[in-house]
């Protein structure tokens, strides 16, 4: 017995450079035409007998408009940036660049006063492996920090490799196996 995960990044909110932390602004006009071009790749993923979302207003705007009507998940949601919420990186390195290499330098640190790099991973692979292992599949529209977080903890890499994973929006993440045992699933999308 085994579970599929299937982890889409959510939609994005503005241009890359403008991104934003713990952004709770909704889809920009961008974000929904992206949705329009790939909707009919990820639309099967609909057919997942779980289908949930972050608490962010892009993530539940990515599933409503793939058709998921996704449950809202807490435990996924993006990792706590303390006062760095609403800020962009440029913001930040400007303001406090030596928190900023603190915090890319030490998983462990959270000089923002928010979520550890390490707590962070914890909690989504926390998540992971509360799913159901009844040979399911299950998806999930979260941030892309969600995403790279949950493939760190799968493959049981260092924290340090968060900072090697890029995950765009839109993009599809499949991991299988159970609690604590997973593995990276390459997949095709039909289309």
């Amino acid at each position: 017995m085994s579970v599929r995960v299937s982890l889409v990044a959510a939609a994005r909110t503005s241009p890359p450079l403008a991104e934003r932390f713990d952004d709770d602004r909704p889809l920009d006009h961008a974000g929904w035409r992206e949705i329009q071009l790939v909707a009919h790749t990820l639309v099967p993923l609909g057919a997942a007998e779980l289908r949930y979302c972050s608490p962010a207003p892009r993530s539940r705007a990515t599933g409503d408009a793939l058709g998921f009507a996704p449950l809202l998940q807490p435990a996924l949601r993006d990792c706590d940036m303390g006062r760095w919420r609403g800020l962009t990186l440029g913001e930040v390195a400007a303001r406090e660049p030596a928190a900023m290499s603190a915090w890319i330098a030490d998983p462990r640190s959270a000089p923002h006063g928010g979520e550890p790099l390490t707590a962070f991973i914890s909690r989504i692979g926390g998540w992971l492996d509360t799913r159901p292992v009844q040979d399911g599949f299950v998806v999930a529209v979260a941030e892309p920090a969600v995403v790279r977080a949950a493939l760190v903890y799968a493959l049981g890499a260092p924290p340090s490799a968060y900072w090697h994973v890029d995950v765009r929006p839109l993009s599809v993440t499949t991991i299988a196996g159970l609690p604590g045992r997973w593995h990276l699933s390459v997949e095709a999308l039909p289309g």
